[in-house]
């Protein structure tokens, strides 16, 4: 774009925000859009600017070439959202860098009009591919001997989430809660770690007997007696602090 089409793009501005272009004005554009030519794409870029209401409604809108430069690249890549590359047999690397960008400079310009819609596969496959899958083991969209609730089961078997806790009744999918509630957590506070009766329903492992979860709860009480008595015994074996006074010393 030389000074004189930065002048007639500068005039078709101002039938949109009524500036007055001057030389020094024409001459700046010019030297900003230096690679981009005047034609229809550019002038669309600027109706297209003054048709996109600012983001502030009392701002006025003031189209600069940087504008200019961004929404022409706009639709001309919209023409190209279809686009693809039709080859020659055999055609060389040269050749194909040539007709490629022959191709997508004339779909760009608007030259010849861009793909109406996306390419898709047409048709079904061959029954010599369908015979090769099925001689592997694929049953495509035939039924599967495998029982429809084993397959939703082993899905919800992935974790401890996967099934409902025995313990709080917490649902699949939802953390276990701990006793009692609170005004902002009405059902409880979540755990950190599940319920060990939800990790065994996870691996498929039954619920314990009246018999072993008091077998587990003297475990624990044990367990915790040794600890206390521990705790003892090495108070026991602290000395007394010496009180040292300035007669004593």
């Amino acid at each position: 774009m030389n000074a004189e089409e930065a002048a007639e793009l500068l005039a078709h501005c101002s039938g949109f925000d009524n500036r007055q272009p001057s030389v020094a004005a024409a001459v700046a554009w010019a030297s900003a859009l230096h690679d981009i030519p005047l034609d229809a794409d550019t002038k669309s870029a600027v109706a297209a600017y003054y048709t996109t209401p600012p983001k502030d409604p009392d701002a006025k809108l003031w189209i600069l070439p940087h504008h200019v430069r961004t929404l022409r690249s706009k639709i001309r890549s919209a023409r190209l959202e279809n686009f693809q590359y039709e080859p020659l047999p055999d055609e060389t690397t040269a050749e194909y860098l040539a007709r490629y960008r022959g191709q997508v400079q004339a779909i760009a310009s608007g030259r010849i009009t861009a793909p109406s819609g996306r390419l898709a596969l047409e048709g079904g496959p061959s029954l010599k591919f369908m015979a090769e899958l099925e001689a592997r083991g694929w049953q495509g969209n035939r039924a599967v001997d495998e029982p429809e609730a084993e397959v939703i089961d082993s899905i919800r078997r992935s974790g401890p989430l996967g099934v409902e806790c025995p313990a709080c009744e917490a649902a699949i999918g939802r953390p276990c809660k701990t006793p009692g509630g609170t005004d902002k957590q009405p059902l409880g506070k979540p755990r950190t770690k599940p319920h060990s009766a939800r990790l065994r329903a996870a691996v498929g492992q039954t619920d314990q007997t009246a018999e072993e979860r008091a077998a587990h709860e003297r475990r624990i009480r044990e367990m915790s007696a040794r600890h206390l008595a521990r705790q003892q015994a090495a108070a026991e074996d602290i000395p007394d602090a010496e009180i040292v006074t300035e007669e004593t010393a």
